[in-house]
């Protein structure tokens, strides 16, 4: 059998034609290749020493996580314990701030009694004998102050009272400059006081006596004549002066006995 040679010809006669132009484009093709192979090394590179460093420092980074985890641990523990201390420092204070109030409450009520006291003993003032209202003069002065601390003033109070009650248990004698109901001016007379209830003042020299007691508006002097025999007597054995003995004296009662 015999093979046609023409075809086999024209081939070649196309290979030869085209081999030019086919060239560049393969050469582009492989420049192509390599330039990509080269981008995935260096991909590759910077990948391999990001894992290398991560694969250093991920130890690091966990056991920065597990200090931190147990620092967290610790600052809620911390929390905690401050939470109930805080509760019970907020009872406490709600406890202490009750106490405030009713210590608050008590020290206006107790200031409150405490003026109401300051104020009856200076209305009592005028129908104490006035020996002992004179004595009590600094006292009542500071009682009155309103610039006085409460403390002070319970204090001056106390002062007040206990005088009144010292007064009111024993007989006082002495001379007394007084300023009678009829007389032109002030003189020195001998006084004896029955406690806070009555006394008798002496004009020795005049032969005249005075009673002494509470009355509506204050302490006040009532003449008794005829009975300044008997008041020197009861002054002279109040003073030691005479032997003790009975002495009938003029006195007045607030509640007349029936």
């Amino acid at each position: 059998m015999k093979v046609s040679q023409w075809p086999i010809r024209r081939c070649l006669v196309l290979i030869v034609i085209l081999a030019p132009r086919l060239l560049p484009a393969a050469e582009e093709g492989v420049e192509k290749v390599a330039k990509l192979a080269n981008e995935w090394v260096k991909v590759r590179a910077e990948t391999v020493r990001l894992e290398t460093e991560w694969s250093g420092q991920r130890s690091l980074l966990e056991s920065m996580i597990d200090a931190v985890g147990q620092r967290a641990r610790l600052l809620e523990e911390k929390a905690a314990l401050a939470r109930t201390q805080t509760a019970q420092d907020r009872d406490e204070l709600g406890a202490l701030e009750k106490k405030n109030q009713a210590a608050g409450t008590a020290w206006e009520a107790t200031e409150a009694r405490l003026r109401l006291l300051a104020q009856s003993l200076q209305d009592l003032r005028p129908f104490l004998p006035p020996r002992l209202a004179s004595a009590l003069e600094l006292s009542y002065r500071s009682l009155g102050d309103p610039a006085q601390p409460p403390a002070e003033r319970m204090q001056h109070a106390m002062t007040v009272l206990n005088r009144c009650l010292q007064f009111n248990r024993i007989v006082t004698a002495g001379e007394e400059v007084l300023r009678l109901p009829g007389e032109p001016a002030p003189k020195s007379l001998e006084v004896i006081y029955w406690g806070l209830s009555h006394g008798y003042a002496l004009d020795r020299a005049a032969g005249r006596a005075w009673l002494g007691s509470p009355g509506p508006a204050g302490w006040q002097w009532e003449a008794r004549p005829g009975a300044a025999k008997e008041v020197g007597r009861l002054i002279a054995i109040a003073t030691d002066k005479s032997d003790p003995d009975f002495v009938l004296v003029p006195a007045t009662l607030s509640h007349p006995v029936r």
